[in-house]
């Protein structure tokens, strides 16, 4: 027995997890996304067959997943900047809203009931997941980002569902961009940089307020942070990150899409069974 779990069901795990890593990293790099998608979803699982009690479940993926992907998108970011793709003015101007809607939604993670997580989960990765599957391009609000001071809000958007979900906020932030007439590699990359301080400022928030319950969570864990988790999963995500970096600015995605966008549809439907069930 290793934590509880048989020695067989635990190599399991641990296999889970570093195939987790692999494929986040990859996504990282080539969606611009967190890979919390990937991320949340395998954390789910391996935390239910250890037996951390429903309160704190879900708060654990998201803290945990938000950790895994700091360094993992420290090296996507470098990966597209070194491109030339990244739009910096877009980041230093949404990324001190979006570290301000990263901690709401950290306090949120301190009080609210672990089924307000997975509706969050469901309705963000469902409509990202629609939108992979079925839209289109040439789908855009303008030709270019409004000069108002006010679309710095976005970020705050993009940083409050990265907290709630360990998963969106990349993916919401390439979606908004696109939508405002930015091309898919510079909107890719773009993502990438802000997803930066929302993952170090998610993670030290999830920190924070899961110390309160740190009596219901597993052994090697900070607050909703899962070290162990973090030292499986995190160091495969970082290496793979600039990889998925290079495919994004060398190949089309279509297919990709497509495999990402039903994985997303089917884990918000395991969510939200696990919700009604």
């Amino acid at each position: 027995m290793i934590l509880g779990v048989p020695v067989g069901e635990f190599l399991w795990l641990v296999a889970a997890i570093l195939v987790g890593g692999v494929v986040s990293g990859i996504l990282a790099g080539l969606f611009g996304i967190g890979g919390g998608a990937i991320v949340v979803p395998v954390l789910f699982e391996v935390f239910r067959l250890l037996g951390v009690p429903e309160a704190v479940h879900m708060q654990l993926c998201i803290g945990t997943s938000l950790a895994i992907m700091a360094p993992t998108n420290v090296r996507s970011y470098l990966a597209h900047r070194a491109s030339g793709a990244v739009l910096e003015s877009v980041v230093w101007k949404w990324a001190p809203l979006a570290i301000v809607g990263t901690a709401v939604g950290s306090v949120v993670a301190a009080f609210a009931p672990s089924p307000v997580f997975k509706i969050a989960f469901v309705v963000m990765a469902g409509t990202i997941a629609l939108k992979l599957l079925f839209g289109r391009d040439s789908w855009r609000l303008a030709d270019d980002l409004p000069q108002h001071p006010l679309v710095s809000g976005f970020g705050f958007l993009v940083g409050l569902a990265a907290a709630l979900t360990g998963v969106s906020g990349g993916s919401l932030c390439t979606m908004v961009l696109m939508l405002y007439g930015k091309p898919i590699h510079t909107a890719v990359a773009t993502s990438a940089g802000l997803i930066v301080p929302i993952t170090i400022a998610g993670t030290l928030g999830y920190m924070l307020a899961g110390l309160p319950h740190q009596a219901q969570l597993p052994p090697f864990s900070i607050g909703f942070v899962s070290l162990i988790g973090f030292a499986l999963m995190a160091p495969v995500a970082s290496l793979t990150a600039a990889y998925g970096a290079r495919l994004a600015h060398a190949m089309s995605k279509r297919h990709l899409e497509i495999g990402f966008g039903l994985f997303l549809l089917t884990a918000a439907v395991r969510f939200l069974i696990s919700l009604v069930a």
